[in-house]
Formats: structure tokens, sequence, C-alpha cells
């Protein structure tokens, strides 16, 4: 056990494998990295150090810029810190006695922020050594406890309070963890990762593009419509099994929709908007008041619940340039929204069944994933009565479902709780993807009805649902999982053929011809080069399998097989491989472990 002191000056004592600990560590890490960064540079004006998800963070508005190449003095100094075991002290001050210590320290970030706080409170700090933050906590008890694996990562820009109106700070990233062999095993696989970036094979292998012509917004390329087309047959497939009807709504709605919806109030500085014929209009950033509609459109008898309603919904939101990342964070995306409109005696059975569909469908990807149970938060609509109702359903279903799950508090959709999936792929990422909202309210602030079986009019409840979640950002996920190299009914390309010499071009133009017949995408390598060449070329385009073709192959009407997972195959005849193949693209096999196709 670990003893923590808290916002209060309390102690508690915490597990030292637990969430909180691991927290603790790194926020309290941050406060060593500003005090090593106060010896070596005085004039140095902090902001915040807060904990986060992989590690810690501290803006620092620095009088001269600095570069990575400072980071490793910056680390000495804060060992020698570490070293100096110095005690975290909490204290408090009265609000205008801390705003004249902030001030005498000439620390203007510290003062607005406590400003900002409400008159008559007392002010919180933590002291260690000839070092004092403005801070709530909570924190370990000496710096020597920081000290057990810590490593400082890399440097970016941020803007004070996120906006882009206050001046640009110097934001200076680290990690932290309770022994040097999770911090090893870290350091390992964020280089794992680099070698897997999906923007590095996403232009490799002609995935996707960016253009400054529409920063955030991407080019798919023929790769990458194919490997698109791929997931969303499959999603049809899947949600035509399972009693959906795919519907379209328009990109551009008129602002009483959303108004009436609530993202007018609750979301309008993600959403882009424009004006038409004198009346606001806003581009969609979501498919669910457009389902709302089609609901709508027409009268509804509990006969036709539950109505499921599924829509590739290409949305539009406002990101800030600097959170742009890839296709892990754009501007516009598809989204795999569906809309279950049921009456309340079906809400079990219906989120069991979308559960079904999101296990069926990581358990083919090869993905494990954890479970989340995400609940009010403060920024909502509805009633006390509703939210509890809402919760109560989604804990039974998970609970029916047999499937553990962990509570996050407040962390729920404005209009409904929610159930999200975390998935984690070959080098042990977590990644949220799937949901399931509950909603009580959008039905009732659009008014929606159902006859029911005793001639009264009824209010449906709806669940929101994804299961990729945005098709860019899960085409990204699977890029690095697979690092590329995707499972034969995925791939982009499921066969090159690859001709000894010129002239042999003919024949591998007739096994192109059979192979292409056969609904396999397949592709010639018609370049005059070695054949050495023309295989390092297949495989650094990840390419499932390579049919090789000589003087052998074309009188006997077969071809040498070499598959990125086995290696050499020997010769083959042309119905067997496509026999084979065809096999393996219906059944959807995997690859091997993708950790070891990278």
């Amino acid at each position: 056990m670990a003893k923590l002191t808290m916002h209060d000056g309390s102690i508690q004592e915490v597990d030292e494998k637990s969430p909180e600990y691991l927290s603790t560590l790194r926020h309290s890490c941050s406060h060593v990295l500003a005090q090593a960064v106060k010896h070596l540079y005085p004039e140095a004006k902090l902001a915040i150090g807060p904990s986060i998800a992989d590690g810690f963070y501290y803006d620092i508005d620095f009088p001269e810029p600095i570069s990575e190449a400072d980071l490793p003095k910056i680390e000495t100094e804060m060992r020698k810190i570490v070293k100096e075991n110095e005690r975290f002290e909490y204290f408090t001050l009265p609000r205008e006695e801390a705003l004249k210590f902030m001030e005498e320290k000439q620390e203007p970030y510290k003062v607005e922020l406590i400003q900002d706080l409400p008159e008559g409170e007392l002010i919180s700090f933590f002291k260690q050594g000839d070092f004092t933050d403005l801070c709530a906590g909570p924190h370990l008890q000496s710096t020597r406890e920081v000290g057990k694996a810590f490593k400082l990562q890399s440097l970016a820009g941020a803007y004070w309070r996120g906006s882009e109106k206050n001046k640009m700070l110097t934001r200076i990233y680290g990690t932290a963890f309770p022994t040097k062999e999770e911090l090893e095993q870290y350091l390992h696989m964020l280089e794992e990762a680099k070698k897997r970036d999906h923007r590095k094979i996403g232009r490799e292998l002609g995935i996707f593009m960016f253009n400054e012509a529409g920063p955030g917004f991407p080019f798919f390329l023929p790769n990458g419509m194919t490997l698109k087309n791929t997931l969303i047959d499959y999603w049809r497939e899947v949600h035509h099994k399972n009693g959906y009807v795919e519907v379209s709504t328009p990109i551009i709605l008129n602002r009483k929709l959303w108004e009436t919806s609530g993202h007018w109030d609750h979301y309008k500085e993600n959403m882009y908007t424009t004006v038409i014929d004198d009346e606001d209009y806003a581009v969609k950033p979501m498919n669910c008041p457009g389902g709302v509609l089609v609901y709508a459109s027409e009268p509804r008898s509990y006969r036709d619940l539950p109505l499921r309603v599924g829509e590739l919904g290409l949305v539009h939101r406002h990101e800030k340039s600097g959170q742009l990342h890839g296709l892990f964070r754009v501007r516009c995306f598809t989204q795999d929204d569906a809309h279950i409109f049921m009456m309340p005696e079906q809400i079990k059975d219906e989120i069991l069944g979308v559960v079904r569909m999101i296990d069926d469908l990581y358990s083919l990807l090869g993905f494990k994933y954890t479970v989340e149970l995400s609940t009010r938060p403060e920024d909502s609509m509805g009633s006390d009565e509703d939210w509890e109702m809402a919760e109560n359903g989604l804990r039974e279903a998970l609970e029916a479902a047999n499937l553990p799950y962990t509570i996050n508090e407040g962390d729920g959709a404005f209009y409904g709780p929610k159930i999200d999936f975390h998935l984690i792929d070959a080098i042990g990422r977590d990644w949220q993807c799937g949901t399931i909202q509950l909603d009580f309210q959008l039905p009732q602030r659009f008014e929606l009805e159902y006859m029911g079986a005793d001639g009264e009019k009824h209010r449906p409840i709806m669940i929101h649902r994804v299961i990729f979640g945005s098709i860019e950002r899960f085409i990204g996920i699977l890029i690095e999982h697979f690092a590329g190299a995707f499972p034969t009914w995925l791939a982009p390309v499921q066969a090159r053929i690859l001709p000894v010499s010129d002239k042999f071009l003919d024949y591998a133009e007739q096994v192109y011809q059979q192979l292409d017949a056969a609904g396999i995408r397949v592709e010639v390598d018609h370049r005059s080069e070695k054949l050495g060449w023309k295989i390092r070329e297949a495989q650094k385009a990840k390419v499932p399998y390579m049919l090789i073709v000589g003087e052998k192959d074309e009188a006997d009407k077969t071809v040498s097989v070499r598959s990125r997972a086995a290696g050499d195959q020997g010769a083959e005849s042309i119905p067997a491989f496509i026999e084979a193949i065809k096999k393996e693209i219906a059944e959807k096999a995997m690859p091997k472990a993708p950790e070891q196709e990278a």
C-alpha cells in the first residue's frame, strides 16, 4: 500500500497497482519536472501540469525556446531532486494571500487561475523543497517515491487554456511507472507504434492522403476505397442479418432541428454552420436528429417496434488544428450509426443484440476488449428519473450478458448514459470504438409516438449505437493493429502476379483474367525488373499472395505460390489456388499474430 496526501491534507492509503496511485505518481512527477525547470530556467513561467492517460505534461512559458535536445538536461535535474527526498507538503492560503503569494513569485498563469476561483475559498498548495505550486493534489509523500521509473518524451506547442487567442506555451510530455520494467515495456510499445504509424503505412500502401486544400479532411485513394468498401460491405451484411434497415439523411439541416435536438446548445462550438435563404443551417456533426425525422415520417405501431435503422452518415466536426492526427482525429468521417426505436420492455434484449454484434465483429478481427459504463455528465438534459431508469437499463443488460465492466462517472452523452467498448490492439493499446447510448430525451424533445396494444399513444425509447465508430478512425486502428498486413479478405490487393521476365507477360495476363473473373482482387507487376526486386516490392506492399509465373508454370498452367504468412508453397493449378483463396476470403480467416507480421 502507498500513502497519498489528498486535497484536504488528509492521508489516504491506496494499492500501488491501482489507477489512482499511477495517476498520483505521474502528477507528482509533473511537479518534479516543474521544479527542475525552475532550477534551470528561473525566468520560466508555469501554467498547468496534470497527469494524463499515458503519463503527464507541464505547460511552460519559457523566456527562450527550448528543443528536445534540452530534455536530457531537465531529466538529469529531476533525478537530483528525486535523490534529495523532499516531502510533498500540503498547505492552504486565503484567496487574497494566495494571489499575493503568486504575484510575488511572478507566476502570471497561476494568478489567473486563482482569480477564477470563488472569493472566500481557501486555496491549496503543495511544496517540495524550494518549490511551491498551486495544486489541489493528491500527491505522493516524497520526491524519492517519484524516482523509480520516469522519462521525458517530447515537446509540443499548446495555447494557454486551449484558446488560439492566447499565448502559445511549450508543453513537455513525460511518463512514469511504478517499476523500471513497466517503463521499458511502455517505451518498447512506443517504438513498435512508430513502426506501425498508420500515417506512414497509409501513405506507403496508397490508402489515404491529406492535402492543404482541406486540412483534417481525408482523401481515400484507390486501395483505401477498396478497404473502406470491404468494411462497409461486411457492415451491411451483418446489419441485414440482424434485422436493420438502412437510410441516408441530409448533411445540412436547419438550425431549428438542432435546437430541438439540443445540439445547438450543447455542441454548437463543434458544428460548421451556413446560411441558406437567410436562415441558419448546420452541417450535421451527428446523424441522430435525421434518424429521428425518419421515425417521425409516418405513424408507428407497437407492431413496428423494435425499429432498427442504420446509417453510414458523413458527419463534420470542427476540430482544432492542433488536435488533428491522421485518421484518428479528422474533421469529417463516416459514422456507422444505427438508431433503435423500442418499447421499454425491449431495452434489455435490444442492448444484448448490439453487444453480440460488437463481440462478433471484434472477435473476427482478433481484438480483445473491455467495457465501460459512463454515467450522467454535469452538462446534461432530462429528469433524474429518466437518467436513473436509463442507467439501470444498461447495467441490467451488461449483467445479463455476463460482461465485466467498470464505471466511468460523469462521462455519458448529454442526452443519456452509454456503454463504451475499448479495443485492445496487437501491441496492447486501448481504443474506444463501439458505443451503445440509451436515450429518453430525443423521443421526448421530438414528441415521438407509437400506438400501443392498448390503443393509446406511447413514447418510444431510443438507442444510439456504433460498432466501428468512425470508419476512418477504425481503418487507422486496423492499419496499426495489422501493421498494414491485412487479412486476405480485407487486403486491397489480395494477390500480385510476378512474371519472371517480360516473356511471360501474356501468361501473367491469362492468370489475371481467371482470378479477376473469380472475384479476386489481383494485379500484375508489369515492370521490367528482376524477380527478386518484384518480390521485395510485393513484400513491402504486404500483399497476401505472390504468384510467380515462369516457363514451367506456363507449360503446366500453374502458378508458383508465395504466401506472405507461410512463405513458398510450391506450384498450384490456377483453379486450385482460386478455390483455396476464395475459401480463405469467405471464412474471413485471420493471418498469424499481427505482432509477428510487423
